[in-house]
């Protein structure tokens, strides 16, 4: 298998090493030419995967057509809001018969639209873009350790194709046709991440982060039956799974994003001072939206938008949402 992967960031990286260690051939592309020529000359990524060594098997280039030319696969693993000016710039050296799975967790800024969205977009052939989403933190997958995620799309055949290209012996894959639903899990659980992380800035405790996990799932469940995505695939891996993971570890760029919030940081302060994207920050205000409009009640997601972007004190949005009606918790 020659596969593509757009995007040398953590879980681009991560990727590239795994399907590596098989055999296939892989090439990796990014976006900044400087940073990627140190990438191939270093063989390390101390941006955004320290400590980690690529073999000299791995293509790293700036060089979309050598990248993508005869490919087999292409992963898509820029962050949400970059990825129609990425493939804007690349897209025409994709193969049209080849699939593309979106690794991007988020919802488009400009339009609100989801990242299989945005390749369609861009690409066109809808039945040929798939999603790969789940608890699955790239510094984990760069030491081979075993993960499981959920590759959704709308063709069975191309699904369950790609379902055996993709499973190895540490990173399983299960299949899924909620491609709505997966999406919408992994952008609303970054953002329920950043509650928990601005719990732990404020220094409460687990008590605090168990409640935003079971009502952030509650919210995220409503938000996506709203839009007409399968109930389940909320209790499953790309929903409660990728939640979990990522309120809890260390490896959590949304939970640590919120921990600066909740220390006192302004949101320019947090941004400058975080070489990693925290997709939950924009996709709070565009999922707040969405939900006013179509009259969702989103308490968690509504606090952690005001906080971010209307000034709203950490403490003063905890005891808005302590002081709620009361109510039964179905």
């Amino acid at each position: 298998m020659r596969l593509a992967i757009l995007g040398n960031g953590g879980f681009g990286t991560a990727m590239a090493l795994a399907f590596d260690r098989v055999g296939a051939g892989v090439s990796l592309w990014g976006h900044d030419s400087v940073y990627t020529a140190a990438i191939a000359a270093t063989r390390q990524n101390q941006r955004y995967l320290e400590g980690v060594v690529l073999p000299a098997s791995i293509r790293v280039t700036h060089d979309a057509i050598a990248v993508l030319d005869r490919c087999d696969l292409v992963l898509v693993a820029v962050p949400t809001q970059h990825v129609r000016s990425v493939l804007g710039a690349v897209g025409a050296h994709v193969p049209a018969n080849v699939p593309v799975v979106s690794l991007a967790k988020g919802l488009e800024q400009s339009t609100g639209k989801r990242p299989s969205e945005v390749v369609v977009d861009v690409l066109g052939g809808a039945e040929r873009v798939l999603v790969l989403s789940g608890p699955s933190h790239a510094e984990e997958i760069a030491r081979d350790l075993p993960t499981t995620v959920v590759l959704a799309g709308s063709d069975d055949a191309t699904v369950q194709r790609l379902q055996a290209m993709l499973s190895l012996r540490t990173f399983r894959v299960y299949r899924s046709r909620d491609v709505l639903g997966l999406e919408l899990c992994g952008a609303l659980k970054n953002v329920m991440a950043l509650a928990a992380g601005i719990g732990d800035g404020l220094g409460y405790g687990d008590n605090t982060k168990a409640a935003i996990l079971a009502r952030g799932i509650v919210e995220m469940q409503r938000f996506g039956e709203a839009l007409g995505a399968d109930p389940r695939t909320f209790t499953g891996l790309g929903g409660v799974g990728d939640l979990a993971v990522t309120m809890f570890s260390r490896h959590g760029r949304n939970r640590a994003f919120g921990e600066r919030i909740g220390r006192g940081e302004t949101l320019q302060q947090a941004l400058s001072a975080s070489p990693k994207v925290a997709e939950g920050v924009w996709t709070s205000r565009v999922v707040v939206e969405q939900a006013r409009g179509r009259g969702i009640e989103m308490p968690i997601a509504t606090a952690v938008a005001r906080v971010l972007f209307e000034g709203l004190p950490p403490q003063q949005a905890v005891r808005e949402l302590m002081d709620r009606d009361p109510k039964a918790e179905a």
